[in-house]
């Protein structure tokens, strides 16, 4: 699985990377044959609350590309509820695929 994360308008952190790619990892145990993940982070207009926007796309055969993004006031927050939705949508994917 090919990570990619991508910052917009700030300079991410090792740390901050670092945890998008910790928490991304374990979409592989949703559905088992990801090919490429982009985490994309956001800072919308500076200086104000929720300011931070998070979005993350998953290419998977037989899926296609699955998109979620959530506005919060951290990043870590809105990779953390990126995530859930994503693991959601590829667990919904992965029971369409067996019924078919």
């Amino acid at each position: 699985m090919e990570i990619k994360i991508q910052a917009v308008h700030f300079d991410a952190t090792e740390k901050l990377q670092e945890f998008a790619t910790k928490k991304v990892e374990k979409l592989a145990k949703s559905y088992d044959d990801i090919q490429k993940v982009e985490v994309q982070l956001k800072v919308v207009k500076p200086q104000t609350a929720l300011n931070k926007q998070t979005s993350i796309t998953v290419t998977a055969p037989g899926c296609g590309a699955q998109f979620v993004e959530k506005t919060c006031d951290t990043f870590e927050e809105g990779i953390d509820l990126c995530v859930d939705a994503m693991r959601v949508k590829l667990t919904k994917m992965k029971e369409k695929s067996r019924n078919h």
